[in-house]
């Protein structure tokens, strides 16, 4: 119903670990639809890479806590996990630099994994996808740029519009339906990963709490208003027609 399709937040360098991770990613996905052709391939390749709780339980695999966060069950489950991290991840790296950035990102994707497993520790269903990674650098996003404004693609049936919204709103109503998701819909037989999703943005926002208190706490949002700290990019008005009844 509605979907960020770019910030007004621009990189002031270039954004190489998340360039980086979003080509792994792709890369993974393309070689998974050209090698693995059988359901058995397929199987097995989940079974060894993909998080499956109960193993987990059994002490098996704890090297897919990181493989699983490179994973992707299909084209558009892939599609928007790399559009969100390219929207929000140049601007954290460009806060913490490459190699923290790279290290907070793979953090976030375990605490992400754990907080599904806890969920339900028994589950056979395999659990694969960056969202729970990404999850932590929108939780990130969030502290450091709340008022950065991010333009969503609002569409309703016939209804079209392009509106840029503070990234408070969107970053915390996406968290609350992840919440929301969690308390109400049943995965044990697969679905959204809303636990992976809440934990990572959790665990996000919980590491970037140093970035923020070296760049002055309170007084880091004060001097910016919680917008970016350098001027925000600036684009075109929208040529989506607003089609009428």
């Amino acid at each position: 119903m509605m979907l960020p399709i770019r910030d007004h937040n621009p990189s002031e360098a270039t954004p190489y670990v998340t360039l980086t991770l979003i080509g792994v990613n792709v890369l993974v996905y393309v070689w998974g639809l050209a090698t693995l052709q059988t359901d058995l391939q397929i199987n097995r390749f989940y079974f060894n890479y993909a998080l499956i709780p109960v193993l987990l339980s059994e002490g098996q695999n704890a090297a897919a806590l990181v493989t699983s966060i490179f994973l992707h069950g299909g084209f558009m489950h892939l599609a928007g996990n790399m559009l969100f991290l390219w929207i929000f991840g140049d601007n954290l790296e460009d806060e913490m630099g490459h190699l923290p950035f790279l290290a907070f990102y793979l953090a976030c994707g375990i605490g992400a994994s754990l907080a599904q497993f806890l969920g339900d520790p028994t589950s056979q269903v395999p659990m694969v996808g960056a969202s729970g990674a990404i999850a932590g650098v929108m939780g990130g996003y969030l502290l450091l740029f709340p008022k950065a404004r991010v333009d969503i693609f609002i569409f309703l049936i016939i209804f079209f519009r392009l509106l840029p919204i503070p990234a408070w709103i969107l970053l915390g109503l996406w968290f609350g339906l992840q919440i929301l998701g969690g308390l109400s819909v049943d995965t044990s037989a697969g679905g959204v990963a809303y636990w992976a999703h809440a934990g990572g943005f959790v665990m996000g926002l919980a590491l970037t709490v140093p970035v923020w208190i070296r760049r002055g706490a309170r007084g880091y949002w004060q001097r910016t208003e919680g917008r970016p700290p350098h001027p925000e990019a600036r684009y075109r008005r929208s040529s989506v027609p607003i089609v009428r009844r």
